[in-house]
């Protein structure tokens, strides 16, 4: 295999790390509950399912959706009901370096190489199996041709493994439900109280009109009647003095 045959293989090696590092990735997720307690700017004070008071310093345009509502940690009222999913995502990855390296072989045993750097460091490389050297006008020499003391150039990937972590933060809630209305606290013996029954005011009667008097009085008698009473008692009075002077 020639230099550029080997960077190839190398190279697709490399792109088959990363796939299988994806088949390990992991999510987690983790819900938090608690109640609003206190709000002050991007002060806030809740109370946990567990009855601890952690404070939050809530960061600039984070959100809650509150009843359907998207709210900022300034309209989060106390009595609030809050939700908090985290899910967390690890994915594993590798980052891949490629250089040219040059050096001495100080060993070589099965599928590894050790080399002597340019800076008299020693450090080891895995072959890949079918990887041919150019050494001394040899095109095809393979690993198992090294010696120690020979001069070699070669392409050297590196790969290292990493872990990404992300987290996606959602918190929802509820308002508070209205407070229940005051019982009436129940002493001694019922008593019933009856409103007033409405007032009746009665209507004005009408003012009865004077009448104007007659200018004359009208005649309605005579004065016989009169005349023969006289008449009579006169007639008694004569009687009356006769008989006493008889009974003298």
């Amino acid at each position: 295999m020639n230099p550029l045959q080997m960077r190839r293989t190398l190279l697709t090696l490399a792109c088959m790390v990363p796939a299988a590092f994806a088949w390990a990735q992991q999510t987690n997720t983790e819900v938090r509950r608690g109640e609003v307690v206190y709000v002050s700017g991007n002060d806030l004070v809740v109370k946990t399912e567990a009855g601890q008071m952690k404070h939050f310093v809530v960061p600039e345009g984070a959100t809650a959706v509150v009843d359907g509502k998207t709210l900022t940690v300034r309209d989060l009222k106390p009595g609030m009901k809050l939700t908090q999913t985290i899910t967390t995502t690890e994915t594993p990855k590798t980052v891949t370096t490629v250089r040219t390296v040059s050096g001495t072989v100080w060993n070589a045993s099965g599928n590894n190489v050790i080399l002597t750097l340019p800076s008299g460091e020693n450090k080891q490389y895995k072959v890949p199996d079918g990887t041919k050297f150019n050494v001394e006008g040899n095109p095809n020499a393979t690993v198992f041709d090294l010696r120690k003391g020979m001069k070699v150039s070669a392409t050297v990937v590196t790969t290292t493994p990493e872990v990404v972590v992300t987290q996606r933060r959602t918190v929802t809630g509820e308002a508070p439900p209205p407070p229940p209305p005051t019982p009436v606290t129940q002493v001694g013996v019922l008593l019933v109280e009856e409103a007033p029954a409405p007032r009746q005011v009665a209507a004005a009667a009408p003012v009865p009109q004077p009448e104007s008097a007659p200018a004359k009085l009208p005649k309605t008698a005579s004065d016989l009647p009169l005349i023969g009473l006289l008449g009579v008692w006169l007639v008694a009075i004569v009687i009356g003095l006769r008989a006493i002077r008889g009974l003298i």
